[in-house]
């Protein structure tokens, strides 16, 4: 299990998001989340259903699909409707893409429901825990790895003041890799 420092936070709150962990109540939303195929264009294509229940009933229920540190649902606060997920997690070492000789930086990753796209929800909810995180752990590099063509992703990276700093090939794609300091987001 990784030694690393993690967010601790299980609920964060924002002007228009929570960001929280799962719910059971949350498994329909999540499910057509991840077989959106425009959400999952620039990461791989969609999943099959059957493959999204399958692996949710796998892990115990919705309610653990966001068990890890760091993981969450992004809910809207007034009607508590999932809108997305958002995780602040370790990059593995054996991944390509990084800004240190052993790796295993913080890494920020998101998924949006279409009907929430273009309203800033990502930016708030990337902003919102990544001050948390800036205030609970010790200041380290930050990283977003996108697909190069995903220009919304790499539009909202600049938005956040992450940099690109290099690319690299993975998945058969160009992804861009961009970085932040962690403290740079200290509220």
């Amino acid at each position: 299990m990784n030694r690393l420092p993690m967010l601790s936070a299980v609920q964060i709150a924002a002007e228009r998001v929570l960001l929280r962990k799962a719910r059971d109540t949350d498994r329909e939303r999540l499910i057509e989340l991840q077989t959106d195929p425009d959400v999952w264009t620039y990461i791989g294509g969609p999943r099959l259903r059957e493959d999204v229940e399958q692996r949710l009933d796998a892990i115990g229920g919705t309610a653990k699909a966001t068990a890890n540190p760091g993981h969450f649902v992004i809910a809207d606060k007034t009607t508590d409707d999932l809108l997305g997920t958002f995780e602040l997690k370790r990059r593995a070492a054996d991944e390509p893409g990084h800004v240190t000789d052993h790796g295993e930086e913080l890494e920020l990753g998101y998924l949006l429901r279409r009907d929430a796209w273009g309203a800033g929800l990502a930016f708030e909810a990337a902003t919102t825990v990544l001050r948390a995180a800036a205030d609970e752990l010790p200041d380290q590099p930050v990283l977003i790895a996108t697909q190069t063509a995903n220009k919304r992703s790499l539009g909202l990276a600049a938005r956040l003041g992450f940099q690109p700093v290099s690319t690299f090939e993975w998945f058969d794609a160009e992804q861009t890799l961009c970085l932040a300091s962690l403290h740079s987001f200290k509220g």
